[in-house]
């Protein structure tokens, strides 16, 4: 394996999964930045990383406003992505709007919904709230016992193909001279208020005018390179892909279930997620599936909200990572306080792939030209962390 070509540049992003080939991306093809871009990848194959294993979906149903508008400049993304990556050769991005659905079973619950959809609606978001007798006509399959509310995205959210716009961006970062090196950064070389150098697996230094962190779940090891905390853990997703012997009448919404788990039409199929009984921190390679846990926990729930789902067969099922935010379940994106040249773009909490593009553009406008110039994310700056101030943000799946 042979080493970087340089021994300096102006950039060196740590991972080259979705969020490293984002700002690769948009700082290569930002028209104020001309420097050299390095991106450092420990699994080339990205065989582990989060992105693989992503369900690759998109949603307004938010409760906070920067969530809101950074999905909203993914849904321009994704349907205009020809004119948005420059190359008229691109794709057209395959997406199902099957929409989001989210249902209350406690008054609590029901309220945090409306004021949700009191701000999404004011956003100019699709989203619309149903009674259970509503939920009834229009999803007769549900056993909606228990159910007080449902809140529904009409438009602009379900599944979108992330892996082709990845592909993308690597494909066009390349072609602008970005340098993506099969390797892993082991250290950081601080000196003061600034990383001058990282050092690779192999002893050899790079010099760096600014570090990306996009390492995913491992994200607090690199910060700790520099002498940095960061609360971003890894910590365990089960989907399971299924096909019933009676499919459903008719798209199944991501339906959000109080019951503890995510379930959505999936082409042909049928796809669940869910988290561990125990969510806690696990190592990065980490990737244990418990053998019985769909006998024993998922299929039963799942058949108790839809019974006819009492007769399904298992295609396949995985896990995957979640670079879990413990301070606020949302995204860190910005320079550090006191580490001026460090940036942070990790903590995404399940919500990465859909806010790639949004943090492309952001850490892209950040190093060119010193601030955000579209979408301010500097409500996700690092500075809440230091202070032990969460953004609370309601819906995190």
């Amino acid at each position: 394996m042979s080493g970087p070509q340089r021994n300096s540049y102006d950039v060196v992003i740590v991972g080259g999964a979705m969020m490293g080939a984002a700002v690769a991306h948009f700082l290569s093809a930002h028209p104020g930045f001309d420097g050299r871009i390095l991106v450092v990848e420990r699994d080339p194959g990205y065989g582990q990383c989060s992105t693989a294993h992503s369900n690759s979906c998109m949603r307004l149903q938010f409760s906070s406003e920067i969530n809101i508008r950074i999905s909203q400049f993914a849904v321009d993304y994704v349907r205009h992505f020809r004119d948005h990556i420059g190359d008229a050769q691109a794709p057209e991005i395959h997406t199902h709007p099957f929409g989001y659905l989210y249902l209350a079973a406690s008054e609590a619950t029901a309220e945090r919904l409306r004021a949700n959809h009191r701000l999404q609606a004011a956003l100019g978001a699709g989203t619309v709230l149903m009674s259970p007798e509503e939920l009834a006509r229009e999803f007769p399959f549900f056993n909606l016992e228990g159910i007080v509310l449902g809140s529904l995205g009409t438009r602009d959210e379900g599944y979108f193909d992330g892996n082709t716009i990845f592909d993308w961006w690597r494909r066009m970062a390349r072609r602008r001279g970005v340098e993506f090196h099969h390797g892993e950064v082991t250290g950081l070389v601080r000196r003061g208020n600034r990383v001058e150098a990282a050092v690779l697996a192999d002893g050899s230094r790079v010099g760096c005018g600014h570090v990306v962190n996009a390492a995913g779940p491992r994200a607090a090891r690199v910060a700790a390179m520099a002498g940095l905390d960061l609360p971003v853990e890894p910590r365990r997703r089960y989907t399971f892909v299924f096909r019933a012997k009676d499919p459903l009448p008719r798209d199944l919404p991501l339906t959000v279930d109080p019951l503890g788990f995510h379930v959505r039409t999936d082409g042909a199929n049928y796809m669940l997620g869910g988290a561990p009984e125990e969510d806690t921190a696990v190592a990065p390679d980490d990737f244990h599936l418990e053998p019985d846990i769909w006998e024993e926990r998922f299929w039963p729930l799942l058949a108790s909200r839809i019974p006819a789902f009492e007769a399904v067969k298992l295609i396949s099922a995985w896990v995957g990572h979640y670079a879990y935010n413990r301070l606020d379940q949302n995204a860190i994106v910005g320079p550090h306080p006191e580490v001026e040249n460090f940036i942070f773009v990790n903590g995404f909490s399940g919500h990465g792939l859909q806010q790639a593009p949004a943090m492309g553009r952001g850490v892209a406008e950040l190093i060119a030209e010193g601030s955000y110039r579209t979408l301010d994310l500097s409500p996700l700056g690092y500075d809440r962390v230091a202070a032990g101030r969460p953004l609370p943000e309601a819906e995190v799946i």
